[in-house]
């Protein structure tokens, strides 16, 4: 997973709770590896397009990998990761693939195709996955749900910037969480939350500078292989659940401001921040009152998306 985790607890039996959530963390790790060799992933991106027998925890993921791929559309798609590695943004690495090779890779850019019958996977020939998308959001729920059952009331996670709160703080009020600014240093504005999952996925996160004097990212468009500009810049999903806003978050940056919005008006059960290239920040009406634009930051022009299909 390579990401650090951050807690900040409350209550509850602290030192078991971390303890339970360090050994978590490493055991899923081992589970969903692309590179260790005795992991559950490393296992299906070698079979050579066989079945494969993994656990149940691995199974639901990638059923989950492939329904949120039909759901979205084709913006999340977990067999992209042989593509980002050619890209160079799993090595730091960084080289722009010719036109060529990325037209070859998009051949195995199919996740709809993977088959999966209870526990057993098939991958078809020649695809790889990666369960990065989602594999943090899914960590996050899980050691919410430890921390949770050591009796805490009271926590912020932070686990590779990826934000789970449980309950509010001590004094009752909301956390405060920053959405960074995607233009320069700092935040562009602050969150209040409570009992929530916060999850942003941003061009500024992973990127280089191409010899052309281009900027390119690692959150890439399955359709077309490359960098995704579709006009939004950063994509914060607010929810219940940490592995669907994790997985959302990727797939409204790749979507874009219109068919996000349609997506969110379509599906519910989150809300959304999204900070377009041009400058606006989209809140949807849901936390249209949890948004405060940072000092020096005010001149945000600030755009609240409303569910019109509940009107009427």
């Amino acid at each position: 997973m390579d990401t650090y985790m951050t807690v900040t607890v409350f209550d509850g039996n602290m030192d078991t709770a971390l303890e339970e959530s360090h050994a978590e963390i490493k055991r899923l790790e081992k589970l969903w590896s692309v590179t260790d060799k005795n992991s559950e992933i490393y296992s299906l991106d070698h079979s050579g397009g066989k079945t494969v027998a993994v656990g149940n925890e691995t199974a639901e993921l990638i059923r989950f990998a492939v329904e949120m791929n039909e759901k979205t559309d084709g913006a999340l798609d977990i067999s992209l990761y042989p593509i980002l590695a050619e890209w160079g943004f799993t090595t730091g690495d960084y080289k722009i693939p010719s036109d060529e090779t990325i037209t070859a890779m998009l051949q195995n850019v199919r996740c709809s195709e993977i088959g999966v019958e209870g526990q057993n996977i098939t991958l078809p020939q020649g695809m790889s996955i990666d369960l990065g998308s989602i594999g943090k959001g899914e960590t996050g729920d899980r050691i919410t749900a430890i921390l949770k059952e050591n009796g805490v009331t009271s926590a912020m996670l932070d686990l590779g910037g990826n934000i789970q709160t449980i309950g509010s703080k001590p004094d009752g009020s909301d956390w405060k969480i920053g959405i960074q600014d995607p233009f320069g240093d700092g935040n562009i504005a602050k969150l209040s939350v409570s009992d929530k999952c916060v999850i942003t996925s941003g061009g500024y996160e992973r990127f280089f500078v191409g010899e052309d004097g281009e900027t390119y990212w690692h959150i890439l468009d399955p359709s077309t292989g490359r960098p995704a500009h579709s006009g939004i810049v950063s994509a914060t999903v607010v929810g219940d659940k940490g592995r669907l806003c994790d997985a959302l978050s990727t797939s409204l940056f790749v979507m874009g401001e219109e068919r996000a919005k349609e997506f969110w008006r379509n599906n519910g059960g989150f809300d959304m921040i999204l900070i377009t290239e041009d400058g606006r920040l989209l809140v949807t009406e849901g936390l249209e009152n949890n948004v405060e634009l940072a000092d020096g930051r005010k001149d945000i022009k600030t755009e609240v998306i409303e569910d019109k299909t509940a009107v009427g």
